[in-house]
């Protein structure tokens, strides 16, 4: 492997690093932000941080999915806080892992998910909301809109990140 892609490999990294580590502070700031459309405060607890590193239990995003999400993560708040309007919702029974009798077990339940779309700092973002059992509804994911693009060398689809201007849509 050439010198200089280990170089631009470890600069990425602590690109990577720099915002994953913003992003996680300010996190841990976020306390309870009152939804207008729910009627009803949201928060910020783990399951939602740990959503934005993975996609599921014990599997990892890819790191260009975690940079965009942690990079715009200071932008979830003000979007709940200003939302009025639902962009999405779906509700279902799913699998949760429920910690009963000091063990981790995936029990069905009844969940909710909003989705709620704003355009910030000319970046169109998604917020998703959970709620389990009518329970207290916390942040779960930041969606960063991309579109897909086709290499005209090879073919090959990657991800551009859309910053929301309608003319490249």
């Amino acid at each position: 492997m050439p010198v200089l892609y280990i170089i631009f490999i470890m600069y990425d990294l602590q690109i990577f690093n720099q915002v994953k580590n913003k992003g996680l502070e300010k996190y841990e700031k976020f306390d309870k932000i009152l939804c207008p459309y729910l009627k009803k405060y949201v928060v910020f607890n783990r399951k939602g941080l740990e959503h934005i590193s993975t996609k599921q239990w014990n599997r990892a995003r890819l790191s260009s999915d975690q940079f965009l999400r942690y990079k715009f993560i200071h932008l979830a708040p003000i979007i709940i806080s200003r939302s009025q309007t639902l962009q999405e919702y779906e509700e279902k029974m799913s699998f949760e892992r429920v910690r009963i009798n000091s063990r981790w077990e995936k029990r069905a339940v009844n969940t909710k998910y909003y989705g709620f779309v704003a355009i910030l700092q000319t970046v169109r973002i998604k917020i998703v909301v959970k709620a389990i059992d009518d329970n207290e509804p916390y942040f779960w994911s930041i969606i960063p809109f991309w579109k897909q693009e086709k290499s005209p060398i090879n073919g090959a689809v990657k991800r551009v990140f859309n910053n929301g201007d309608l003319e490249d849509q």
